[in-house]
């Protein structure tokens, strides 16, 4: 109970934090797998992180009446 309150501090929606560990695990690959440029990749994890935090506000706002 105490655990899953803690949890919630950090992690308020499940798929907001899963879309950011795919972009973070997508930036590994990029960086570690493929030897891509640093600046390419930064850029890419700046991107998905605004376009993710863009898609989540947009869906919270849907989810909470005004």
């Amino acid at each position: 109970m105490i655990l899953r309150e803690i949890a919630a501090l950090f992690v308020d929606d499940g798929r907001l934090a899963l879309a950011i560990l795919a972009l973070v695990a997508f930036c590994a690959v990029l960086a570690f797998g493929l030897r891509g440029p640093a600046s390419g990749i930064a850029g890419v994890l700046t991107a998905g992180s605004i376009v993710i935090l863009a898609f989540s506000v947009r869906q919270g706002a849907r989810r909470k009446p005004h």
